[in-house]
């Protein structure tokens, strides 16, 4: 593995974790008029400690997306989401919990996990797949998941934080491959090629889409609910377009399959356990959210 992609992945989850938490902390004060639509990026846009978790995000986005260009998404994704040990680090600062069993475990899960993961399936790249039909089938199962879920969220309401985290998680996903390929097509041809393909469009819609859900999570749920789910599925989402479509290679025989599984268990078992944290901030009350309900 290239230090390199090592240091740019490890980077870009430092960002995002701190700026997850940033942004938690100011969704969650959001009217709950704006469940699901673009008026609440409106309304946080207004708040200092919102900008500066989209800083934060922004960067780490930036140092995912050189990583990508250098490493397989099905070596790069794994890494990414070691983001939750970061925001745990920060809300322990806020909070003044002790690890404790559960924060131990949890944290040598994930690690363990991403680390057998790399180690068994040594992912390395190959040729990309060029038959659209793969493509638009692993993307349409992908963003056909999240749209469910987030009509599921849409009738839930107070109760939708993990369905809407697994569904910015699948576009996440998605949109780390896309840039991937975006990246590829920029190298290839330059500002033409990259401008006159579709994915530098859609990597862009999925942003926008995938950060309007993350926010309505972070505002009708705790961080321990939200982001767990969203760290888990992006990963899985990447890796699976990765070598649905991108060429990327893991090793197939019996042994490495089992490592390569057992790895991403621990990946979403060590995110699950890490999440549900005392340490992880609770949000604003249920109460006062629901306060918000009421006409005004």
């Amino acid at each position: 593995m290239s230090v390199l992609v090592l240091v740019l992945a490890v980077g870009a989850a430092c960002c995002l974790g701190v700026g997850f938490v940033l942004q938690q902390n100011a969704a969650s004060h959001a009217p709950l008029g704006d469940f699901l639509s673009p008026r609440l990026l409106l309304d946080l846009v207004k708040v200092p400690r919102w900008l500066g978790g989209i800083g934060f995000m922004a960067v780490g986005m930036v140092l995912g997306a050189i990583a990508l260009a250098h490493g397989e998404v099905s070596l790069v994704e794994p890494l990414l989401a070691t983001n939750l040990l970061f925001a745990l680090v920060l809300s322990r600062r806020q909070t003044r919990q002790p690890l404790g069993r559960q924060g131990w475990g949890g944290l040598l899960l994930l690690a363990g996990g991403v680390t057998a993961f790399i180690v068994a399936g040594q992912p390395r790249g190959g040729d990309a797949i060029s038959d659209p039909v793969r493509h638009w089938l692993i993307i349409g199962v992908m963003v056909g998941l999240a749209l469910l879920l987030t009509a599921y969220a849409k009738r839930s309401r107070l109760s939708s934080g993990p369905a809407l985290g697994v569904a910015a998680g699948l576009l996440y996903g998605v949109q780390d491959a896309l840039t991937r390929v975006s990246g590829t097509r920029f190298s290839d041809g330059g500002w033409v090629a990259l401008a006159t393909g579709w994915q530098l469009y859609a990597v862009v819609a999925l942003g926008i889409t995938g950060l309007v859900l993350v926010q309505s999570a972070f505002e009708t749920a705790p961080l321990r609910m939200s982001l767990p789910a969203l760290t888990a599925a992006q990963p899985l989402a990447g890796i699976a377009c990765g070598v649905g479509f991108l060429g990327d290679r893991l090793r197939a025989d019996t042994g490495a399959l089992a490592w390569e599984a057992a790895g991403l268990a621990g990946i979403v078992t060590g995110v699950v356990l890490l999440g549900l944290h005392p340490a992880m901030p609770n949000g604003v009350a249920l109460k006062e959210r629901l306060r918000d309900l009421q006409p005004r």
